[in-house]
């Protein structure tokens, strides 16, 4: 019977019947009672369609550019270091809706598997192998001896442990780093010597590329913060590299993400790139305090993403690919558009908004979409006579 009373509500999607069947199913609701509450979900679901001929692309732009106003133009999220400082408020705004390839502050969230994100010793060991290590993180000293041209490097012994490596490996990398010099290695320290005589700056040069060397964990992740939530440890971190960090024992892939749009698109897609612009632009927008219908931001992200790869709202994006000469002259550069379109003899169709206000035309929206006949007498007016009804 309950069967029955669901199909009688055609115009509910099938996504939504299957929430309101899980929402009901552990409660006692009789058929009319069932029928009620379906007819107005129905009821809010029909309102909230949007009519045929609707300006959604005008009611977008006016429902995120108007609040946008309000947004602080630099802000910056302290997450309790220097390190992590996240751009926030209308500069991030503009960083996902132009679609820069390299944004100003990249980080990551990485979740760890469920055997391990609560405990806080795993967690550390997990977070120093994501950090991206060089010499000079686990240097205690770097002395340096002019008069033989060589430098002593003192080595943490306990960050050396947990990172897992051993002295052998700090010297093969001091050996990539500094070319022509002799490297050895005893228990905490290793002795470097050059197999010539070098001047100082020479000798300085060396220290910092030696320092500077790459020893292990992930390329680009400078800094590392675990941060305690309710119900697990989360690993914050300044620096991204989602490809990477997916090889880490203990990461959870399904639910690690970046601030970087365009690395999830190269990773995972660009159906995972959409979702990332609307999760961040989400994201800012809250942080502001500022409420705008998420409908708006699908709209957004759908057009950034429909041609399978990343567009931002550019003039060498989304506005540069446009048909028509007028709409692509309106946003930026008008006079290279048109020398362009003339010198090739392109042909504007009028088919959109902007070169029908251009043209002081009607545009093709609300009762200017259709096209309306109107009935004519034979005579030619538009006047219709009445005719007498014959008993």
């Amino acid at each position: 019977m309950t069967e029955n009373v669901y199909s009688e509500f055609k115009e509910i999607p099938k996504h939504l019947v299957h929430e309101i069947k899980e929402e009901l199913k552990d409660k006692k609701v009789s058929d009319s009672q069932l029928k009620e509450i379906l007819a107005e979900i129905q009821r809010e679901y029909v309102q909230a369609k949007i009519n045929p001929g609707e300006a959604i692309g005008i009611v977008t732009a006016e429902s995120i550019g108007e609040p946008g106003t309000q947004m602080v133009l630099k802000t910056f999220h302290f997450a309790g270091v220097a390190e992590l400082n996240v751009t926030l408020g209308l500069p991030r705004l503009i960083e996902i809706f132009d679609a820069r390839k390299e944004v100003a502050t990249p980080t990551m969230e990485v979740y760890l598997k469920k055997e391990f994100y609560r405990d806080s010793q795993k967690v550390r060991e997990i977070a120093s192998k994501i950090k991206e290590t060089t010499i000079g993180d686990i240097a205690d000293e770097i002395s340096t001896d002019i008069a033989e041209s060589s430098l002593t490097i003192k080595i943490n012994l306990e960050k050396l442990k947990l990172l897992g490596i051993e002295l052998k490996d700090i010297s093969k990398s001091v050996s990539k780093a500094a070319k022509n010099v002799h490297v050895k290695s005893k228990e905490d320290t290793i002795e470097i010597t050059t197999k010539s005589k070098v001047e100082l700056n020479e000798l300085y040069l060396i220290k910092e590329k030696i320092k500077a060397s790459f020893l292990c964990g992930i390329k680009g992740i400078t800094y590392v913060l675990p941060v305690k939530t309710a119900e697990e440890y989360v690993i914050l971190t300044s620096g991204s590299n989602l490809k990477e960090i997916g090889n880490i024992e203990g990461i959870d892939n399904t639910r690690t993400t970046t601030n970087n749009v365009f690395e999830i698109y190269n990773v995972l897609g660009v159906e995972a790139a959409r979702q990332a612009i609307i999760n961040e632009a989400e994201k800012v927008i809250k942080n502001q305090g500022i409420d705008i219908n998420v409908r708006h931001i699908l709209l957004v992200s759908d057009l950034m993403t429909h041609s399978g790869e990343i567009m931002g709202i550019t003039r060498t994006g989304i506005t540069g690919s446009k048909e028509s000469v007028l709409a692509r002259a309106s946003f930026e550069t008008p006079l290279k558009h048109l020398v362009n379109a003339a010198l090739i003899g392109e042909t504007d169709m009028l088919n959109s908004v902007v070169e029908n206000v251009m043209l002081n035309q009607a545009v093709p929206l609300g009762t200017g979409l259709p096209g309306l006949l109107a009935k004519m007498k034979k005579d030619g007016s538009g006047k219709e006579e009445k005719e007498d009804k014959k008993e």
